[in-house]
């Protein structure tokens, strides 16, 4: 992988792909001193700087909109900036409602150990005991789907599925039809299973598929709702079904430069005279706001709000709704991957933060929360990619999360 770690289409695995690099950005310069505590590892929130760090992201980025929600001991930061709509006058909240992209992994990666603590399969099993037209699935255990650590090609890379989001964005994919475009690469393009790192939706549809079966059929977002939405009061927080490309309202609309096709990697970036254009007001984004989110299915398709990600984050990270042991092998399974990056079982670290992010052509989200300092940041933006491939939300997350703790020491080369 090119550059990142923590996304959603090939736009998550672009995105991821920058995202890897943003991870491993985090991972290596905001580690905390040993024993450092709340009060002591923690700056002051400075308001006035933290808006302005967020006010030059966003218009250097050219964001509509961005949301911040931070939480801290040491004091909070909400700050909300530009419009829910492009050349809009209504303002963006945390209430709104926008396509969290990966973050969905979040969901589908805590309701299989749900169902693991409860017996109703093992994290060493293969994959082929429950699915079992799976290539290589035999040798491929339901915990490197978690991990990322298949070898499964991962169908949103494909020139064939970007040339159709481009063409159709409107098409209502089957988990069955994104499997068979990854099913027609060998399994071990990438390497042998458990051998090495990549992220790839595929594993994530695949977990979606055995949830379903493990609960007789009943469709993964009444599994969601019954297993982490109802019990912890996030109403504003769905899996859509695949025929659903709106966004209940309030919502934002979401935008992005370029299309599918020509921003896969590793062209992330405009070429330079269309991002002269850009800031010139010359180019303008394309709406992203209904194009149908069923490629993503269990990897990518979820919709939240601000408020309800800040609920959800903490609860994952505290293990709200695992039981303990599972909860401390879960958090004990992020081990580093490329470039300093860290992943585990459907979960990253960002430095002292755990949590993921997400995008989709349109919009971009990013989650952590530090369980330590008892810290919390939501950050999301209806921009996604930018005209220069940066992640906007990752991006401003980075700078906020820079500002919050001491700076670190990076490693020794």
């Amino acid at each position: 992988m090119p550059h990142a770690l923590i996304a959603c289409s090939h736009t998550f695995t672009r995105s991821l792909a920058r995202a890897c690099a943003l991870v491993a950005a985090f991972g290596c310069g905001l580690a905390l001193p040993a024993g450092a505590s709340a009060q002591t590892a923690l700056k002051r929130i400075d308001t006035v700087a933290f808006q302005r760090t967020v006010q030059a992201l966003a218009k250097e980025m050219l964001v509509p909109g961005v949301v911040v929600l931070l939480r801290t001991p040491r004091g909070n930061f909400d700050y909300r900036y530009g419009t829910s709509a492009l050349g809009g006058m209504e303002r963006v909240t945390t209430s709104q409602h926008i396509r969290v992209g990966s973050n969905t992994k979040t969901w589908v990666g805590t309701v299989i150990l749900q169902q693991a603590s409860e017996g109703l399969l093992r994290l060493d099993d293969p994959i082929a005991k429950y699915l079992p037209d799976v290539p290589n699935g035999e040798r491929i255990k339901i915990e490197h789907l978690l991990n990322m650590r298949s070898g499964l090609f991962n169908y949103s890379e494909t020139l064939e599925l970007n040339e159709t989001l481009d063409r159709e964005p409107g098409k209502s994919w089957k988990p069955d039809e994104l499997l068979a475009i990854a099913f027609r690469h060998k399994p071990n393009t990438y390497f042998e299973p458990d051998t090495d790192f990549h992220y790839s939706n595929t594993n994530t549809v695949l977990l979606g598929l055995l949830a379903e079966k493990l609960e007789h059929g009943k469709p993964l977002s009444q599994i969601l709702q019954d297993r982490l939405f109802k019990p912890l009061g996030l109403k504003d927080t769905l899996f859509p079904d695949t025929r659903d490309n709106t966004l209940p309202t309030p919502y934002a609309r979401g935008y992005m430069y370029g299309d599918n096709v020509s921003t896969m990697p590793p062209h992330q970036a405009l070429p330079q005279d269309a991002q002269d254009n850009a800031r010139r007001g010359a180019l303008l984004p394309t709406e992203q706001t209904t194009v149908n989110p069923s490629w993503g299915w269990a990897a990518g398709a979820g919709i939240s709000t601000a408020d309800d990600l800040l609920v959800w984050v903490r609860a994952l990270v505290e293990g709200k709704l695992l039981p303990p042991a599972m909860q401390k092998a879960r958090l004990d399974s992020v081990r580093p991957i490329q470039g300093g990056a860290q992943y585990g079982q459907a979960i990253a670290r960002f430095g002292p933060l755990y949590g993921h992010t997400g995008e989709l052509p349109g919009y971009n989200s990013f989650m952590g929360h530090d369980p330590q300092n008892k810290v919390t940041l939501i950050v999301w933006t209806n921009l996604a990619p930018s005209m220069t491939g940066k992640d906007p939300a990752t991006t401003i997350a980075k700078a906020v999360i820079e500002q919050l703790y001491p700076a670190a020491k990076p490693p020794a080369p």
